[in-house]
């Protein structure tokens, strides 16, 4: 579920890549295109502001980045989503030309980190060509990366081999995965959103690589079915985003276990251990289907399928539909041979698993006690240290803790005052219930709160002694306790 140690490129966090030229910097200088590419790849400078988890009521701290993109066709800027979210202001800049031009976000899509720029002035684009997607390149042949790493100002080219085609986790969101493809060209940070490109075509995007201490010479390029996935689903106004299955699975490749799942077959099926109750797969698939082909594809005993000429997992199968499109299996439920089809509907439905972006944290405040939704920004903001929320949000999906608390609340902080001073049971954790109420989401706590009550009752889990405030001492204080704290505003329940 998890990502391993991969980071996003970008020069707002100088992260120890290696700087040298790959083993593929001696490749045959016909892998580097003929095209004025300084023309058409751009400087992107961003001035953004990372919301303040930890006091969701401030504004949050102002930082700058830079990033690379490149003019594809309609007058546009396709870059990577990490490098202008957040943001407050953006600039683009070219070779050769003195002044910045103010860009604007126009599309974004965190789950598969992709952005297009829009410019205010046309005449940005005067001199530039646009750069053509072209396909998958192939296994151990020569591309070449373009941008503006390490801050830099003039444009600044690597090259190397393509070395795995393959699933990885986007560390953007941290929780989407997409086809990646691996490369030993030098990436480093401030290419991302750059173009690798491949006989004057675009074969990806480059947007994160693993940290030096890790693995060097590494990086990884978003490929062009995910870019034109992205485009797609844009040309239409909006961004949707992806669809998904919201099941587990695991291979069948023990000959004892296929045996006696009675499949004959050799190296086909998977078994399915898991179906999420709020994804598109329930009421359609069961735990211990055994999955054959998916769109008759078969599907391999390790969970793979033959695509467009290549092995790839199966879910790039659904990677590249759309809502309301269809999927079919072929499968196997209590040895009995079916098929399945149904309609694709909504993402991944759990986004508190994910990083947020270009959004303000949600808060209640109540006698000091500030309430906030369990989440990784939240995770990340708080150290992550605390036993009981990791096991809760690592096991939010897998034992279905969603149904019974849609979103987990946490006692995030509690700000001194004399109202709460000599509170029994005061600390923070997850909050199990408030006033006698199953308290299930931040709106929930709300309403506990605006009910007439004498005494304010909140009980956390695990711990056995609650919480007790005198309501009527709570909104004499709550004037205080905001002017005391420099705090705008009581509450942010939107997202």
């Amino acid at each position: 579920m998890f990502p391993r140690k991969l980071f996003i490129i970008s020069s707002l966090l100088l992260l120890p890549l290696s700087s040298a030229l790959s083993s593929g910097a001696n490749l045959p200088s016909s892998t580097v295109p003929a095209l004025d590419l300084s023309a058409s790849v751009v400087r992107i400078e961003v001035t953004m502001q990372e919301p303040d988890y930890h006091s969701p009521w401030n504004a949050g701290r102002l930082e700058g980045g830079v990033g690379s993109g490149f003019v594809i066709s309609g007058k546009r800027i396709l870059t990577n989503a990490h490098v202008v979210s957040n943001a407050r202001f953006i600039t683009l800049t070219r070779e050769g030309v003195s002044h910045p031009f103010i860009a604007h976000v126009k599309f974004i899509a965190h789950d598969c980190d992709l952005a297009i720029l829009r410019v205010d002035d046309d005449s940005f684009f005067t001199g530039t060509h646009i750069l053509e997607i072209g396909g998958i390149p192939k296994i151990e042949s020569a591309v070449s990366v373009y941008g503006y790493p390490l801050g830099g100002e003039r444009l600044s080219v690597t090259r190397g081999i393509v070395s795995r085609i393959d699933f990885e986790t986007y560390t953007h969101s941290g929780v989407d995965s997409h086809l990646c493809i691996q490369i030993d060209a030098a990436i480093n940070p401030g290419n991302s959103g750059g173009p690798v490109l491949q006989d004057n075509k675009v074969v990806g995007v480059a947007f994160q690589g693993y940290s030096g201490d890790v693995a060097q010479n590494v990086g990884f390029m978003i490929p062009t079915p995910v870019i034109n996935r992205f485009l797609k689903d844009i040309s239409k106004g909006t961004y949707t985003g992806y669809t998904d299955l919201s099941i587990q699975y695991r291979p069948l490749i023990s000959p004892s276990s296929r045996a006696a799942l009675g499949l004959t077959q050799p190296d086909v099926g998977v078994l399915v251990t898991n179906v999420h109750e709020m994804g598109a797969s329930f009421g359609f698939l069961k735990n211990e289907d055994i999955l054959l082909t998916i769109d008759g594809h078969p599907i391999t005993s390790d969970g793979r399928v033959i695509l467009d000429g290549s092995s790839v997992e199966m879910p790039e199968v659904v990677e590249r539909k759309f809502a309301g499109e269809k999927v079919s299996f072929d499968l196997l439920r209590e040895g009995k041979p079916m098929r399945i089809e149904f309609a694709l509907t909504g993402t991944w439905p759990f986004h508190m698993q994910s990083h947020a972006y270009d959004v303000k944290p949600r808060y209640l405040l109540h006698g000091g006690l500030v309430f906030q939704p369990l989440d990784q920004n939240f995770m990340e903001a708080s150290g992550g240290n605390d036993l009981r929320l990791r096991r809760t949000i690592g096991e939010f999906v897998n034992r279905h803790l969603y149904l019974e608390r849609p979103e987990e609340v946490v006692l995030s902080r509690v700000l001194a005052d004399p109202v709460n001073k000599e509170c029994d049971g005061l600390r923070t954790g997850l909050v199990d219930s408030i006033n006698g109420k199953t308290i299930r989401s931040l709106d929930d706590v709300k309403a506990a709160f605006s009910a007439p009550a004498t005494y304010d009752v909140v009980t956390l889990i695990g711990n056995g002694v609650p919480i007790v405030l005198n309501r009527s001492e709570v909104l004499q204080a709550m004037p205080r306790i905001l002017e005391n704290y420099r705090i705008p505003s009581p509450e942010n329940l939107q997202p």
